[in-house]
Protein backbone atom coordinates (compact mmCIF):
# COMPACT_ATOMS: atom_id res chain seq x y z
CA UNK A 1 0.00 0.00 0.00
CA UNK A 2 1.35 3.43 -0.95
CA UNK A 3 1.41 6.01 1.85
CA UNK A 4 -0.09 9.37 0.81
CA UNK A 5 2.50 12.13 0.61
CA UNK A 6 0.08 14.97 1.19
CA UNK A 7 -2.66 15.62 3.70
CA UNK A 8 -6.25 16.18 2.66
CA UNK A 9 -8.42 18.89 4.26
CA UNK A 10 -9.82 18.05 7.72
CA UNK A 11 -12.38 15.28 7.57
CA UNK A 12 -15.90 16.67 7.49
CA UNK A 13 -18.07 13.61 6.88
CA UNK A 14 -21.51 14.80 8.08
CA UNK A 15 -22.53 11.56 9.80
CA UNK A 16 -19.64 11.86 12.26
CA UNK A 17 -19.51 14.47 15.01
CA UNK A 18 -16.01 15.89 14.73
CA UNK A 19 -16.61 18.76 17.16
CA UNK A 20 -14.82 17.39 20.22
CA UNK A 21 -11.78 16.21 18.25
CA UNK A 22 -11.46 19.46 16.34
CA UNK A 23 -11.96 21.53 19.50
CA UNK A 24 -9.18 19.50 21.11
CA UNK A 25 -6.95 20.32 18.14
CA UNK A 26 -7.89 24.00 18.27
CA UNK A 27 -6.89 24.08 21.95
CA UNK A 28 -3.42 22.86 20.95
CA UNK A 29 -3.95 19.28 22.02
CA UNK A 30 -1.14 16.90 21.12
CA UNK A 31 -1.05 13.62 19.24
CA UNK A 32 1.83 11.76 20.87
CA UNK A 33 3.15 8.81 18.86
CA UNK A 34 5.29 6.39 20.85
CA UNK A 35 7.61 4.56 18.44
CA UNK A 36 8.92 2.26 21.18
CA UNK A 37 8.66 1.80 24.94
CA UNK A 38 12.36 0.89 25.06
CA UNK A 39 15.05 3.34 26.10
CA UNK A 40 18.83 3.27 26.48
CA UNK A 41 18.57 5.09 29.82
CA UNK A 42 16.13 4.66 32.70
CA UNK A 43 14.99 7.91 34.30
CA UNK A 44 13.25 7.02 37.55
CA UNK A 45 10.25 9.29 36.90
CA UNK A 46 9.48 7.91 33.40
CA UNK A 47 5.79 7.31 32.65
CA UNK A 48 6.59 5.86 29.19
CA UNK A 49 3.36 7.23 27.71
CA UNK A 50 1.39 4.80 29.88
CA UNK A 51 3.43 1.65 29.21
CA UNK A 52 5.76 -0.14 31.65
CA UNK A 53 8.77 2.19 32.02
CA UNK A 54 12.43 1.12 31.67
CA UNK A 55 13.33 1.54 35.38
CA UNK A 56 10.66 -0.98 36.39
CA UNK A 57 11.70 -3.43 33.67
CA UNK A 58 15.30 -3.26 34.86
CA UNK A 59 14.40 -4.13 38.45
CA UNK A 60 11.67 -6.64 37.67
CA UNK A 61 12.08 -8.60 34.43
CA UNK A 62 8.55 -9.96 34.75
CA UNK A 63 7.26 -6.43 34.12
CA UNK A 64 7.52 -5.85 30.38
CA UNK A 65 5.97 -3.32 27.98
CA UNK A 66 3.36 -4.39 25.48
CA UNK A 67 4.51 -6.28 22.41
CA UNK A 68 4.80 -4.23 19.24
CA UNK A 69 1.95 -4.77 16.79
CA UNK A 70 2.52 -1.84 14.43
CA UNK A 71 4.85 -1.50 11.46
CA UNK A 72 6.00 1.75 9.86
CA UNK A 73 3.14 1.66 7.37
CA UNK A 74 0.59 1.39 10.20
CA UNK A 75 2.06 4.44 11.93
CA UNK A 76 1.92 6.45 8.73
CA UNK A 77 -1.70 5.43 8.10
CA UNK A 78 -2.71 6.53 11.61
CA UNK A 79 -0.78 9.80 11.52
CA UNK A 80 -2.15 10.73 8.11
CA UNK A 81 -5.74 9.83 9.04
CA UNK A 82 -5.68 11.75 12.32
CA UNK A 83 -4.05 14.82 10.83
CA UNK A 84 -6.62 14.81 8.05
CA UNK A 85 -9.24 14.70 10.82
CA UNK A 86 -7.84 17.95 12.19
CA UNK A 87 -5.06 17.13 14.66
CA UNK A 88 -2.17 19.51 14.11
CA UNK A 89 0.57 18.93 16.68
CA UNK A 90 2.28 15.55 16.34
CA UNK A 91 5.01 14.54 18.80
CA UNK A 92 7.19 11.46 18.39
CA UNK A 93 8.18 9.91 21.70
CA UNK A 94 9.25 6.64 23.31
CA UNK A 95 10.95 5.36 25.34
CA UNK A 96 13.73 6.84 23.28
CA UNK A 97 12.30 7.06 19.75
CA UNK A 98 15.73 6.93 18.09
CA UNK A 99 16.31 3.44 19.51
CA UNK A 100 13.40 2.15 17.43
CA UNK A 101 14.07 0.51 14.03
CA UNK A 102 10.85 2.19 12.90
CA UNK A 103 12.07 5.73 13.57
CA UNK A 104 13.74 6.20 10.21
CA UNK A 105 11.04 4.70 7.94
CA UNK A 106 8.32 6.61 9.80
CA UNK A 107 10.01 9.99 10.09
CA UNK A 108 11.43 9.99 6.57
CA UNK A 109 8.02 9.26 5.00
CA UNK A 110 5.88 11.73 6.91
CA UNK A 111 3.63 13.80 4.67
CA UNK A 112 4.62 17.47 4.58
CA UNK A 113 2.62 19.18 7.34
CA UNK A 114 0.16 21.94 6.43
CA UNK A 115 1.21 25.47 7.40
CA UNK A 116 -0.56 25.31 10.75
CA UNK A 117 0.65 21.82 11.70
CA UNK A 118 3.97 20.55 13.05
CA UNK A 119 6.08 17.49 13.78
CA UNK A 120 8.24 17.39 16.91
CA UNK A 121 10.76 14.74 17.97
CA UNK A 122 11.23 14.31 21.73
CA UNK A 123 14.57 12.66 22.51
CA UNK A 124 17.12 12.23 25.28
CA UNK A 125 19.78 13.38 22.82
CA UNK A 126 22.06 10.34 23.07
CA UNK A 127 21.38 9.05 19.55
CA UNK A 128 21.10 12.27 17.56
CA UNK A 129 24.66 12.27 16.21
CA UNK A 130 24.38 8.59 15.21
CA UNK A 131 21.29 9.33 13.10
CA UNK A 132 22.08 12.84 11.92
CA UNK A 133 22.40 11.98 8.21
CA UNK A 134 18.84 10.75 7.78
CA UNK A 135 17.30 13.04 10.42
CA UNK A 136 18.33 15.95 8.21
CA UNK A 137 16.05 14.59 5.47
CA UNK A 138 12.89 14.44 7.60
CA UNK A 139 10.13 17.07 7.67
CA UNK A 140 10.49 17.51 11.45
CA UNK A 141 9.81 21.10 12.51
CA UNK A 142 11.36 20.85 15.94
CA UNK A 143 13.48 18.67 18.20
CA UNK A 144 12.89 18.77 21.94
CA UNK A 145 15.69 17.35 24.08
CA UNK A 146 15.09 16.26 27.66
CA UNK A 147 17.88 17.72 29.78
CA UNK A 148 17.18 16.88 33.42
CA UNK A 149 20.87 16.80 34.43
CA UNK A 150 24.06 18.71 33.84
CA UNK A 151 26.77 16.40 35.18
CA UNK A 152 27.69 12.74 34.99
CA UNK A 153 26.80 12.31 38.66
CA UNK A 154 23.30 13.72 38.34
CA UNK A 155 22.72 11.88 35.07
CA UNK A 156 23.58 8.59 36.76
CA UNK A 157 21.45 9.38 39.82
CA UNK A 158 18.39 10.19 37.71
CA UNK A 159 18.78 7.94 34.67
CA UNK A 160 20.79 5.01 36.00
CA UNK A 161 23.25 5.14 33.11
CA UNK A 162 26.99 5.29 32.53
CA UNK A 163 26.48 7.43 29.45
CA UNK A 164 28.24 10.74 30.05
CA UNK A 165 26.59 14.15 29.97
CA UNK A 166 28.91 15.15 27.10
CA UNK A 167 27.06 12.69 24.85
CA UNK A 168 23.76 14.44 25.54
CA UNK A 169 25.21 17.94 25.18
CA UNK A 170 26.80 16.89 21.89
CA UNK A 171 23.43 15.55 20.77
CA UNK A 172 21.89 18.95 21.49
CA UNK A 173 24.56 20.76 19.48
CA UNK A 174 24.17 18.25 16.64
CA UNK A 175 20.41 18.81 16.58
CA UNK A 176 21.06 22.56 16.36
CA UNK A 177 23.21 21.97 13.28
CA UNK A 178 20.34 20.12 11.59
CA UNK A 179 17.17 21.88 12.70
CA UNK A 180 16.17 25.51 12.97
CA UNK A 181 14.28 24.96 16.22
CA UNK A 182 15.69 22.95 19.12
CA UNK A 183 14.20 23.23 22.59
CA UNK A 184 14.97 21.79 26.02
CA UNK A 185 12.70 20.46 28.71
CA UNK A 186 13.68 19.85 32.31
CA UNK A 187 11.71 18.26 35.13
CA UNK A 188 12.12 19.90 38.53
CA UNK A 189 13.19 17.50 41.28
CA UNK A 190 15.44 17.33 44.31
CA UNK A 191 18.08 15.38 42.40
CA UNK A 192 18.71 18.21 39.93
CA UNK A 193 17.79 21.27 41.99
CA UNK A 194 21.45 22.33 42.16
CA UNK A 195 21.74 22.25 38.35
CA UNK A 196 18.65 24.20 37.30
CA UNK A 197 20.55 27.47 36.93
CA UNK A 198 23.40 25.93 34.90
CA UNK A 199 20.82 24.31 32.61
CA UNK A 200 19.10 27.66 32.20
CA UNK A 201 22.42 29.38 31.49
CA UNK A 202 23.27 26.69 28.92
CA UNK A 203 19.96 27.33 27.15
CA UNK A 204 20.30 31.12 27.24
CA UNK A 205 23.85 31.01 25.91
CA UNK A 206 22.63 29.02 22.91
CA UNK A 207 19.38 31.00 22.63
CA UNK A 208 17.30 27.85 22.99
CA UNK A 209 13.82 27.91 24.50
CA UNK A 210 13.56 25.78 27.64
CA UNK A 211 10.61 24.43 29.57
CA UNK A 212 10.81 23.70 33.30
CA UNK A 213 8.12 21.26 34.39
CA UNK A 214 6.76 20.30 37.78
CA UNK A 215 6.76 16.52 38.19
CA UNK A 216 3.47 14.77 37.50
CA UNK A 217 2.76 11.77 39.68
CA UNK A 218 1.86 8.41 38.12
CA UNK A 219 1.53 4.87 39.42
CA UNK A 220 5.12 4.24 38.34
CA UNK A 221 6.82 6.98 40.36
CA UNK A 222 4.78 7.12 43.57
CA UNK A 223 7.67 5.61 45.56
CA UNK A 224 9.73 8.75 44.97
CA UNK A 225 7.00 11.36 45.14
CA UNK A 226 9.03 13.26 47.74
CA UNK A 227 11.55 14.12 45.01
CA UNK A 228 9.08 16.46 43.35
CA UNK A 229 9.75 20.14 44.04
CA UNK A 230 7.55 23.13 43.21
CA UNK A 231 8.53 25.67 40.60
CA UNK A 232 8.51 28.58 43.05
CA UNK A 233 12.31 28.96 43.31
CA UNK A 234 12.72 28.78 39.54
CA UNK A 235 10.03 31.39 39.02
CA UNK A 236 11.58 33.67 41.64
CA UNK A 237 14.98 33.42 39.97
CA UNK A 238 13.56 34.11 36.50
CA UNK A 239 11.95 37.25 37.89
CA UNK A 240 15.40 38.53 38.80
CA UNK A 241 16.42 38.16 35.14
CA UNK A 242 13.41 39.71 33.43
CA UNK A 243 10.15 41.55 33.95
CA UNK A 244 8.72 40.12 30.73
CA UNK A 245 6.30 37.56 32.14
CA UNK A 246 2.81 36.42 31.34
CA UNK A 247 0.60 33.44 32.09
CA UNK A 248 -1.20 31.15 29.68
CA UNK A 249 -4.14 29.13 30.92
CA UNK A 250 -6.08 28.74 27.67
CA UNK A 251 -5.96 25.47 25.83
CA UNK A 252 -5.27 21.98 27.13
CA UNK A 253 -2.83 20.75 29.74
CA UNK A 254 -1.50 22.63 32.74
CA UNK A 255 -1.23 26.39 32.78
CA UNK A 256 2.20 27.92 32.26
CA UNK A 257 4.19 30.99 33.09
CA UNK A 258 6.10 32.34 30.13
CA UNK A 259 9.19 34.51 30.55
CA UNK A 260 11.35 36.15 27.90
CA UNK A 261 14.99 36.61 28.85
CA UNK A 262 16.93 38.55 26.21
CA UNK A 263 14.40 37.35 23.66
CA UNK A 264 14.60 33.68 24.66
CA UNK A 265 11.33 32.09 25.79
CA UNK A 266 11.39 30.22 29.11
CA UNK A 267 8.27 28.33 30.14
CA UNK A 268 7.41 27.05 33.59
CA UNK A 269 4.64 24.45 33.68
CA UNK A 270 2.91 25.28 36.93
CA UNK A 271 0.16 23.14 38.40
CA UNK A 272 -1.34 26.09 40.29
CA UNK A 273 -2.52 27.62 37.02
CA UNK A 274 -5.27 25.13 36.26
CA UNK A 275 -5.83 22.30 33.82
CA UNK A 276 -8.25 21.13 31.13
CA UNK A 277 -10.70 18.69 32.66
CA UNK A 278 -13.69 17.50 30.67
CA UNK A 279 -16.79 15.37 31.23
CA UNK A 280 -15.05 12.05 31.87
CA UNK A 281 -12.99 13.73 34.59
CA UNK A 282 -16.06 14.82 36.56
CA UNK A 283 -16.74 11.57 38.42
CA UNK A 284 -13.22 10.14 38.08
CA UNK A 285 -11.87 8.83 41.39
CA UNK A 286 -8.34 9.76 40.29
CA UNK A 287 -9.14 13.42 39.68
CA UNK A 288 -7.67 14.62 43.00
CA UNK A 289 -4.23 13.43 41.88
CA UNK A 290 -4.62 14.57 38.28
CA UNK A 291 -2.87 17.83 37.48
CA UNK A 292 -3.07 17.62 33.69
CA UNK A 293 -6.52 16.72 32.47
CA UNK A 294 -7.01 16.03 28.75
CA UNK A 295 -4.07 17.42 26.80
CA UNK A 296 -2.74 14.56 24.66
CA UNK A 297 -3.93 11.54 22.72
CA UNK A 298 -1.20 8.92 23.09
CA UNK A 299 -0.74 6.18 20.51
CA UNK A 300 1.52 3.29 21.57
CA UNK A 301 3.32 0.70 19.46
CA UNK A 302 0.62 -1.89 20.15
CA UNK A 303 -1.93 0.35 18.44
CA UNK A 304 -3.64 1.62 21.58
CA UNK A 305 -4.81 5.19 22.08
CA UNK A 306 -5.13 6.72 25.54
CA UNK A 307 -6.64 10.11 26.38
CA UNK A 308 -5.42 9.86 29.99
CA UNK A 309 -2.21 8.52 31.53
CA UNK A 310 -3.93 7.57 34.77
CA UNK A 311 -6.78 5.56 33.22
CA UNK A 312 -5.65 2.57 31.17
CA UNK A 313 -9.26 1.34 31.22
CA UNK A 314 -10.05 4.17 28.78
CA UNK A 315 -7.49 2.92 26.26
CA UNK A 316 -8.84 2.32 22.76
CA UNK A 317 -7.55 -0.33 20.34
CA UNK A 318 -6.96 1.15 16.89
CA UNK A 319 -5.76 -2.07 15.21
CA UNK A 320 -9.22 -3.10 13.89
CA UNK A 321 -9.34 0.15 11.89
CA UNK A 322 -5.93 0.05 10.20
CA UNK A 323 -7.40 -1.14 6.89
CA UNK A 324 -9.79 1.82 6.74
CA UNK A 325 -8.25 5.20 7.63
CA UNK A 326 -11.63 6.96 7.43
CA UNK A 327 -13.11 4.58 9.97
CA UNK A 328 -10.02 4.97 12.16
CA UNK A 329 -10.43 8.74 12.28
CA UNK A 330 -14.14 8.41 12.92
CA UNK A 331 -13.58 5.94 15.76
CA UNK A 332 -11.09 8.31 17.42
CA UNK A 333 -13.54 11.19 17.00
CA UNK A 334 -16.25 9.13 18.73
CA UNK A 335 -13.84 8.18 21.52
CA UNK A 336 -12.83 11.79 22.17
CA UNK A 337 -16.48 12.88 22.07
CA UNK A 338 -17.40 10.23 24.63
CA UNK A 339 -14.47 11.25 26.85
CA UNK A 340 -15.47 14.90 26.58
CA UNK A 341 -19.08 14.10 27.42
CA UNK A 342 -18.19 11.65 30.19
CA UNK A 343 -19.84 8.60 28.61
CA UNK A 344 -16.88 6.25 28.10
Amino acid sequence: MDIPLTLAPPNTRPEIDWTALQNFAALRGQLRISLTPRCNIACWFCHNEGDVPPPLTRTNRSQQPRERALCAEHYLIMITALMEAGLKRVYFTGGEPLTSPLARPVLEQLPPPPPDASYTLITNGTRVRTHRSWLARTPLDKVKVSLHYFSDETLKAIAGTRIGITTILDGIDTAREIFDRVELNCLLMRENAHEIRPILEFALNRRMPVQFIELVGTDFNTGRAASAVPADDTIAYLRTLTSDEHTEVAGVGQGRRVFRVDGVEIEVIHRNLGRHHVGQCGACSLRPQCVEGLWALRVDHDGGLQPCLLREDLRMDLKPYLDDPDQLAAAVARHVTAFTEGTL
